[in-house]
């Protein structure tokens, strides 16, 4: 009889010592008080080294992907808690529903304005690199085109019919406005009779300390989730994956590479008025968990984070920008990456496209980026929108999914650095964003310094 627990130590015992040296280093750096940052991003290098190791040596590395999906899954256990009620508590601490008005107005017009950007980039560098040329058209398989929501559906998706089986099941839009409702009621109600609110309010200020404790307790776990994460993906793509789509991978990051720095860099230095470079180095470990994990709700929890405690935004700006950013700011996913696919695809099947379908583009990466808002998979149904539109074939996208998962590091990367380049503009404009504090550039103050 075979025993799992045996079998599978014998087959991952090499990678699983490496990863307990490894995380033995990092719990040591943190006993030396490494700063919080550095550590993320050791735990980053390691696990990239260790990865490609694995990879070349032919290893097994399921004991290292183990215990980067304990990590993401002990994050994503945040998310509806977090988006329930810190939602509730920030709108609740308006004093009227046109703040309310204002706030999302505000936010919602940067996220758009954002993507609309990212795509013309996206195209831009697209056309500059010519991706697709010389590629083989040769379609994986396995590769099945992704649904689009019809916009009856899409706005039904959008609706809580039943908030507990919403979070439940991991809707994190029907819960987003589940919990405004309750919030506005709680502003509406308590502008007549305060006191028939503040039992409510006083409960859900509870709540938040107390969740923002249990966040403090996870996001200690970073650094070691990091270099989990990292690993694991470096020793299933390795090297040698790299090289057939070599071309698009640099297309995809120079495009990232240049809305993060010059587009994000611009806002946070001609709108919010603030050093760019000390900005993303105190973003850095939202761009950090993005990084590894490809999951904006995941990210979530550090974001708020590092919103509130590193860059100086008030929790009430913090708490509404954040949760909605991490449903509908897709700069990445729903800007750069389809523009590129579609130059991409239109290349590779010699389908010229104009000025016309140029504008196209741009206007459906905007529209779409709205229309994805909760749906699994927002790249992919994204492009496939923006393939629909302009009428390329949708086995196109086949085409890239052996790098996709590569690709969609950066582009999450950049989603969730959009978000909280958000925060920062909207708490600038409504003066909670306290620069002072700011600019004393003090170290971050996650506790997370001895974990």
């Amino acid at each position: 009889m075979n025993n799992n627990l045996v079998t599978a130590f014998q087959s991952n015992w090499v990678s699983l010592v490496v990863s307990i040296i490894i995380i033995g280093v990092l719990v040591l750096l943190a006993k030396k008080r490494v700063s919080f940052g550095n550590r993320v991003f050791i735990g980053l290098g390691l696990g990239l080294v260790a990865g490609v190791a694995f990879n070349q040596l032919g290893l097994q590395f399921k004991s290292v992907s183990t215990i980067g999906t304990i990590y993401v899954n002990l994050i994503k256990m945040l998310v509806m808690p977090l988006v329930l009620i810190l939602v509730i508590n920030s709108i609740s601490s308006l004093s009227s529903l046109g703040q309310l008005r204002k706030l999302g107005l505000k936010t919602i017009g940067w996220f758009l304005l954002t993507t609309g950007i990212a795509a013309v980039i996206g195209l831009v560098v697209a056309l500059a690199f010519d991706p697709g040329n010389g590629i083989a058209q040769a379609v994986p398989k396995d590769f099945k085109a992704r649904e689009i929501p019809t916009f009856s559906q899409v706005i039904l998706d959008l609706v809580p019919s039943n908030p507990i089986n919403d979070m439940a099941t991991g809707k994190v839009v029907p819960v987003l406005i589940f919990a405004i409702f309750v919030a506005v009621a709680i502003v509406h109600v308590g502008s007549k009779k305060p006191e028939s609110v503040a039992a409510v309010k006083s409960f859900i200020t509870s709540a938040t300390a107390v969740i923002h404790q249990v966040v403090k307790y996870v996001i200690r776990l970073t650094p070691y989730g990091v270099y989990a994460l990292i690993a694991a993906m470096a020793a299933k793509y390795g090297l040698d994956t790299l090289a057939p789509l070599a071309k698009i991978i640099l297309t995809s990051y120079v495009a990232l590479i240049i809305h993060f720095v010059l587009i994000f860099g611009g806002l946070v230095l001609f709108v919010a008025k603030v050093n760019p470079i000390k900005f993303f180095k105190k973003a850095y470990p939202t761009i950090a968990v993005a990084f590894t994990t490809r999951s904006s709700y995941a990210t979530l929890p550090v974001n708020l984070e590092v919103i509130t405690k590193r860059l100086r935004v008030s929790p009430r700006i913090a708490s509404f920008v954040a949760p909605l950013g991490a449903t509908m700011n897709f700069n990445g996913c729903g800007g750069v990456w389809p523009a590129v696919v579609a130059i991409f695809v239109a290349k590779v099947y010699n389908l010229p496209l104009g000025v016309p379908e140029y504008l196209i583009l741009i206007l459906v990466s905007v529209v779409s980026s709205i229309g994805v808002a909760g749906v699994p998979g927002p790249a992919a149904i994204s492009t496939t929108v923006v393939l629909t539109a302009l009428g390329l074939p949708l086995e196109g996208m086949g085409l890239v999914l052996g790098v996709e998962a590569l690709i969609d590091m950066g582009r999450t990367a950049v989603n969730a650095t959009g978000t909280t380049v958000t925060a920062l503009l909207v708490a600038e404009s409504e003066g909670e964003f306290d620069r002072a504090a700011f600019d004393r550039d003090e170290e971050d103050d996650l506790d997370v310094a001895t974990a």
